[in-house]
């Protein structure tokens, strides 16, 4: 699932966070289980793992980038965001193989956007210059959530439909 394009002068940042990506989108994939189940054990490392990673980027790359550009966000900031709301919406219930398909199909161009030659991950890093170590650290230091109870309620089940419909308009008007 991850995208492995040319990669060129990577930083810390895109080397973890692309292998990161590897290995989510590997427990994804581990987590359909023979038969059309759901793996639950392996589905919970990709959940924590996934909330950690979304995270790091939200908690700290994207502040940090917004600042280094005077306030001003990059460019491809609305669509990572629009992707991350949808994806944390999408591990709230319990997943079944049609939510994971879903998963994979936001992860594929969203991983894209990030790891892709001038992608986010390295105009984090060009934004950062000299202190992109301490960036790394920082986003390093981000602690894993403590992860709840799946809810399966028709609130959320309405809520997260309306947000997968959101995210194709917004899509839709960026292609446009």
């Amino acid at each position: 699932m991850a995208y492995h394009g040319t990669v060129t002068a990577d930083g810390p940042l895109h080397r973890f966070l692309s292998a990161d990506h590897a290995r989510l989108d590997a427990l994804l994939r581990q987590a359909v289980a023979p038969g059309g189940g759901v793996d639950m054990e392996v589905y919970r490392g990709f959940r924590g793992g996934i909330l950690r990673h979304i995270g790091m980027e939200e908690r700290v790359l994207m502040p940090a980038s917004k600042e280094d550009r005077g306030g001003e966000p990059l460019p491809v900031a609305a669509r990572l965001r629009v992707d991350h709301h949808a994806i944390s919406l999408l591990v709230i219930p319990t997943p079944t193989p049609g939510i994971l398909a879903t998963l994979a199909g936001i992860l594929v161009p969203h991983n894209i956007l990030e790891e892709k030659e001038g992608g986010f991950y390295r105009e984090c890093e060009r934004l950062a210059g000299d202190g992109v170590d301490a960036l790394y650290a920082r986003m390093m230091a981000v602690p894993e959530l403590p992860l709840a109870a799946h809810v399966d309620t028709a609130e959320i089940m309405a809520y997260l439909a309306r947000t997968l419909d959101e995210r194709r308009r917004f899509l839709a008007s960026r292609d446009a």
